[in-house]
């Protein structure tokens, strides 16, 4: 296990796992706020008295935050001040529910990594991130591609 701070192509192998530093427990203002933002109408994330007659017993976070901490909390070791951008994602699952009040961790493995045939400067790199809850059950699986700069300092000396 590497702790990493914006980290170079050239130095995410294929097999680095990353337990990022950071954790994040979420608020309900968190989910009220974001799902409102983006206009996600859904009772199941606003309404308290609707969800209390589904099957979760109260409102679930928006999916879509969960997705967007989950990658965010992966930025100071890995793509801060080092990526080009985020290229796409080739699977996104969410196993379990996240509740306010839950505190996530998450945990990154570098699956792929390639050099850009288009770009010298930069190569590309398939991370999965692993998003947990305080009880360890996996709330988010993200697969990714990003571009990824290269260390200049390597490039001009060889």
């Amino acid at each position: 296990m590497t702790r990493r701070f914006g980290t170079w192509f050239d130095d995410l192998e294929v097999g680095t796992v990353v337990e990022h530093a950071f954790t994040r427990t979420v608020t309900e203002a968190d989910n009220v706020f974001f799902t409102s933002m983006t206009m996600n109408v859904q009772p199941l994330h606003l309404d308290a008295e609707f969800a209390a007659g589904t099957e979760f017993g109260r409102p679930l976070v928006n999916s879509l935050f969960t997705l967007g901490l989950v990658i965010g909390m992966t930025v100071p070791e890995l793509t801060l001040g080092t990526t080009v951008a985020n290229l796409g994602f080739s699977s996104i699952e969410f196993p379990a529910p996240v509740f306010a009040g839950d505190t996530i961790r998450v945990t990154t493995e570098v699956l792929e990594a390639r050099a850009s045939k288009s770009r010298p400067d930069a190569g590309i790199v398939t991370f999965r991130h692993v998003g947990v809850n305080q009880r360890a059950e996996v709330v988010c699986r993200a697969v990714r591609q990003a571009m990824m700069r290269r260390d200049p300092e390597r490039m001009e000396a060889g």
